[in-house]
């Protein structure tokens, strides 16, 4: 998308039979997935290695759950907190929340860099942040639960046309438009969502 960052990814080691680790990618899902949790999921992978794999989901906000509300449940004065949704990061440890950022704050020890310009954090700091009483991100989501993946096990349905690959842009990561962004990740690659043909695949 024209006007908007785009972040590359550092190290890419080869991994067979795919173009490498693919940490600060995004994971497109195919149509006709066999496991309705992922159906139009959009994932961005914070880490990938010959172990695991581990992402968040994007696009898929919790009906009712909204920044805000999340901190007064985990006992965070809300501040300035934006009311804008929690993502529903994906089915593992659904009660752990991630807060997806640029990196424009200083990151502390437990932050995760994903790649370049984005960060992964969970800590009370980044939380104190989105309330206005620390620093903040310029841009951030709060997601709950991740996906995961075991060694090998996502470059398989890679290859089995389970997943799309492209870069994400700041917009598709961190706006509001969560509705159109599995459209959107695909006409990135050139690829017309209604002319993409159903796959049969696992995840």
């Amino acid at each position: 998308m024209s006007g908007t960052t785009q972040f590359r990814t550092g190290r890419r080691p080869e991994v067979p039979g795919v173009s490498g680790y693919l940490e600060g990618q995004l994971l497109i899902a195919m149509p006709g997935i066999e496991d309705p949790r992922f159906e139009r999921a959009v994932i961005l992978l914070c880490s990938h290695d010959d172990r695991h794999a581990m992402g968040l989901t994007i696009n898929r906000p919790v009906d009712g759950l909204t920044i805000e509300a999340l901190l007064r449940k985990l006992d965070v004065n809300p501040g300035s907190a934006p009311a804008t949704p929690v993502l529903l990061g994906g089915p593992v440890e659904p009660e752990r929340g991630f807060v997806l950022h640029t990196d424009d704050v200083a990151p502390t020890p437990a932050s995760q860099l994903v790649a370049g310009g984005l960060a992964l954090s969970a800590t009370r700091e980044i939380l104190e942040g989105l309330a206005g009483r620390r620093p903040a991100p310029r841009r951030a989501v709060l997601a709950i639960g991740y996906a995961g993946w075991d060694g090998g096990q996502l470059e398989q349905e890679i290859r089995n046309n389970v997943w799309l690959i492209c870069e994400p842009d700041e917009d598709l990561l961190f706006d509001e438009d969560h509705e159109h962004k599995w459209s959107r990740a695909l006409a990135k690659m050139g690829v017309s969502a209604d002319r993409l043909s159903a796959q049969p695949g696992r995840a």
